[in-house]
């Protein structure tokens, strides 16, 4: 007896069974964080904490990834991540044309690197009660 082997397609119209298997992979890669990903022409999953919470989901930017065709980084207004930043990219088909659209909790979002780097000496004081921190004999090219 031949063995039946599974087959995924990521197509316009991949549904939600066929898009979860690489929504799961990606987020058990990035260490459970929330992961969504729908097709062009159908609704798909969202997953968090290691399991599907909904296998009809579509979200204001996986919507707007495909309609644009483009990566998009932003903290949505509205849906589940309201107010949460979120990193979405769409898949492509050979032509280059947006299929299906999978994103992700953007936790970099969470960090605003030029607020970060322009509060750095006076978070470095605070830190370490002194700037420049550390200071040179606490480097470790200082303990050597």
């Amino acid at each position: 007896m031949e063995e039946m082997m599974s087959r995924y397609t990521i197509s316009p119209d991949a549904t939600a069974d066929d898009l979860a298997p690489v929504a799961q992979c990606l987020h058990e890669i990035l260490n459970h964080l929330p992961t969504t990903a729908r097709s062009r022409d159908r609704r798909g999953v969202r997953i968090e904490e290691g399991r599907i919470v909904d296998r009809s989901y579509s979200g204001p930017v996986l919507e707007e990834v495909l309609k644009n065709n483009r990566l998009i980084k932003t903290t949505p207004a509205s849906g589940p991540y309201r107010g949460v930043p979120v990193v979405v990219a769409p898949v492509r088909d050979e032509a280059g044309d947006a299929i299906a659209a999978i994103g992700v909790v953007d936790i970099t979002g969470i960090f605003d690197l030029a607020t970060l780097m322009e509060h750095q000496s006076a978070i470095l004081k605070q830190v370490c009660g002194k700037d420049p921190c550390p200071l040179p004999s606490e480097l470790v090219s200082g303990k050597r």
